[in-house]
């Protein structure tokens, strides 16, 4: 396993993280033991990011990743943590929280939920409009100098957040979606990054296995967020498939997977860029980290552009109101 640090003043990670958002919520049924022995399979491969969020299953994720990091040794791994967003009972969304007291409170029950004394990297789950970013970060920092956190990151801003947050604590790495098909940081939010010294944690790298090779259309569960989605929508999701398939010829002529390609695709975009996966198998995982011994010249990655252009995909990567709470989105 290869490792980067995260940014100028992160952490020391794999070069590969996983996402264990699906092993709790949002694609619809998983299977708690298969979780857990995808986590424990991704910790012995190398991988050290175990990447989750607070409101995931409204807890239920961290006590799953508790579950499987139990009894193994606290540097082996990093758990990233995003907090703010806000859920009823019945799992809807109500907004984000950014308050500093809101913050030490999410943080107080995320530790305990994972048993933990420190989480490695913390980060807003988006921006709360109410809470100007440098009141947020001002009360992780202090989480920081306290010893409850290690690291600063961010998720899902724009340049101008990521600059003031940036004045206040130095931020490690930037989460947010990038893939073959999700390219929108690389005009502002990429460069504005690496001028700071902050990294890349790319999540959607299959576009949620939009471009995994693996979909089927009408495949999903209605507890599934993709049956709503828009590029999973009759009329963008033949558009979208069809660039799949575009990206299978070069896959094929490389014997490796579609997902392997998209995967090793975002990994060649620059060592400051972790791609996460989001792997609920162990089958899956498997295929994710043989990503990493794809090697793409010059002629497959001109190859790949040209069978996948910018700006192809049919559909936004969330709904409308979803959109909106997207700081990383606004002009």
């Amino acid at each position: 396993m290869r490792h980067h640090r995260l940014g100028t003043t992160g952490p020391h990670v794999s070069a590969l993280g996983l996402g264990c958002m699906g092993m709790s919520d949002l694609y619809g049924p998983s299977d708690r033991q298969e979780s857990i022995a995808t986590i424990h399979a991704a910790l012995e491969a190398g991988v050290t990011v175990l990447d989750t969020g607070d409101f995931y299953g409204m807890g239920h994720n961290e006590m799953l990743i508790a579950e499987a990091i139990k009894g193994r040794p606290r540097d082996g791994f990093q758990v990233s943590v995003k907090f703010g967003a806000l859920r009823g009972p019945a799992g809807d969304w109500l907004g984000y929280d950014g308050r500093p007291q809101a913050v030490k409170n999410f943080l107080a029950y995320t530790l305990r939920r994972l048993g933990l004394d420190h989480i490695d990297i913390y980060r807003p789950a988006r921006l709360d409009p109410a809470v100007p970013i440098e009141e947020t970060v001002g009360a992780i920092a202090d989480l920081v100098t306290a010893g409850y956190v290690g690291h600063i990151g961010l998720s899902e801003v724009g340049t101008d957040t990521i600059a003031r947050a940036a004045a206040v604590h130095p931020i490690c790495d930037l989460q947010i979606e990038y893939s073959l098909i999700s390219r929108g940081i690389e005009e502002a939010i990429l460069p504005r990054c690496r001028e700071l010294g902050i990294a890349i944690t790319a999540y959607g790298v299959l576009s949620r296995g939009l471009i995994s090779g693996h979909w089927q259309a009408g495949s999903t569960d209605p507890s599934d967020f993709r049956s709503r989605s828009p590029r999973f929508q009759q009329g963008n999701i033949e558009h979208n498939l069809a660039l799949v398939e575009a990206l299978a010829v070069i896959a094929r002529r490389k014997s490796v997977s579609v997902a392997q390609i998209a995967i090793a695709w975002v990994a060649a975009q620059g060592e400051d860029i972790v791609p996460l996966v989001g792997a609920r198998r162990r089958d899956r995982l498997s295929e994710a980290l043989g990503a990493l011994e794809v090697s793409l010249d010059a002629g497959d990655l001109a190859a790949i552009e040209a069978a996948v252009p910018k700006g192809a995909a049919a559909g936004e990567r969330y709904n409308a109101p979803q959109m909106a709470h997207l700081d990383s989105e606004r002009p």
